[in-house]
């Protein structure tokens, strides 16, 4: 299990560093006129993320699980993911935040993953979310917190859409076609 704790060390560590890095960029931004949208389900957010990681700890530990088969392929799979996630946050840049904050005026990043679809990021954590647990065949939390997770974005996604559309010239970076409403 040894493996097991250090991967799941360095995400959760990964995940405090990025607490840091979002609260700078969120005061940065704040300081600029940027707004925060969507605060009602980010403590629900949060939880989702911190259940995670205890549903993953408690199945591995409690049920004595192994390392997939497949572990070489999805640990390989996971550090590409890896890889994509710098890659998102360096093109964000102080863009990047866990909160919805909203600089009115600015101009959409465009750069980076950003060039190939509209949210990389997210992609990056529904991997994770799926690939984590596989790799130590922690089934219950793979199926449960993907459903979880889509369920979240489902909700944050399209607020943060919304909230672009209204704010910054995200029309004309994606070209999206703006209902009525």
């Amino acid at each position: 299990m040894s493996i097991f704790m250090f991967v799941v060390s360095f995400v959760i560590l990964q995940r405090l560093i990025e607490l840091v890095i979002a609260k700078r960029n969120e005061t940065m931004m704040l300081a600029k006129g940027a707004f925060e949208v969507g605060a009602e389900h980010y403590p629900y957010m949060i939880a989702l993320h911190v259940s995670f990681f205890v549903s993953l700890i408690f199945e591995v530990l409690f049920f004595q699980t192994t390392l997939s088969a497949l572990f070489p392929f999805l640990f390989i799979l996971f550090m590409i993911v890896q890889c994509i996630r710098v890659w998102s946050l360096m093109s964000l840049g102080q863009f990047w935040n866990t909160k919805i904050i909203i600089l009115p005026g600015a101009n959409v990043v465009k750069r980076g993953p950003y060039k190939l679809f509209r949210h990389p990021n997210y992609f990056v954590v529904c991997s994770e979310i799926l690939i984590l647990p596989l790799m130590f065949n922690a089934y219950f939390t793979a199926l449960t917190f993907t459903i979880l997770n889509i369920a979240m974005l489902s909700i944050r996604i399209p607020i943060e859409e919304k909230a672009l559309m209204n704010s910054t010239n995200y029309n004309q970076q994606f070209k999206k076609k703006v209902s009525a409403s």
